[in-house]
């Protein structure tokens, strides 16, 4: 079973902004030092995820745990932002889930040398001394997966969760064909 950690998102406004006038409107929701970064960040609350806003109005959101959480913080941004006037109702262009960064646990301890030539060497990364795990890359999923000798895996680069789901499922398989685990 896997479990997302990081579900980020990307939209757009159909429109510019000038992000020091909307910081003020915005209060302590909003932090930005054009001199630090070009973005404005929006917390929602405390612990919610984290909105960076630019002049250009494209927007990330990123740190949701889910994707229904994804999307809750979307409508809420839109919502603060369409309160005071600063976007129109039809102003959001698009929004998109763009990655999910998914745990899982493959195994107790694996042994990543056998693991890299059991999976393949040209889909396999593995230099123990520049990264402690194993980085696999299977041409027929568009994510990548981090093993740790550990057991557990991170699966990362995809916008579908059935695919990182795919990808965790067949490096269960391949672990018990080459009775890795």
């Amino acid at each position: 079973m896997i479990e997302i950690v990081n579900a980020v998102g990307s939209g757009s406004f159909d429109r510019e902004f000038d992000l020091s006038v909307i910081a003020e409107d915005l209060g302590s929701l909003a932090d930005f030092d054009e001199e630090k970064y070009p973005g404005m960040y929006v917390r929602l609350s405390e612990d919610s995820p984290l909105a960076t806003i630019y002049r250009t109005g494209k927007f990330i959101i990123t740190g949701a745990d889910s994707i229904d959480e994804l999307y809750d913080v979307k409508e809420e941004l839109v919502d603060i932002l369409t309160e005071p006037g600063i976007v129109l109702e039809g102003d959001l262009e698009w929004f998109r889930l763009q990655n999910l960064v998914c745990t899982t646990v493959l195994g107790d301890k694996l042994n990543l040398s056998a693991l890299a030539i059991g999976l393949g060497l040209e889909q396999t990364e593995y230099e123990p001394e520049q990264f402690p795990g194993l980085i696999y890359r299977n041409p027929d999923f568009e994510c990548v997966a981090l093993i740790f000798s550990t057991g557990k895996a991170v699966i990362t680069g995809s916008s579908d969760l059935e695919e990182a789901e795919a990808v965790a499922d067949f490096l269960e398989e391949e672990l018990s064909r080459l009775q890795l685990n």
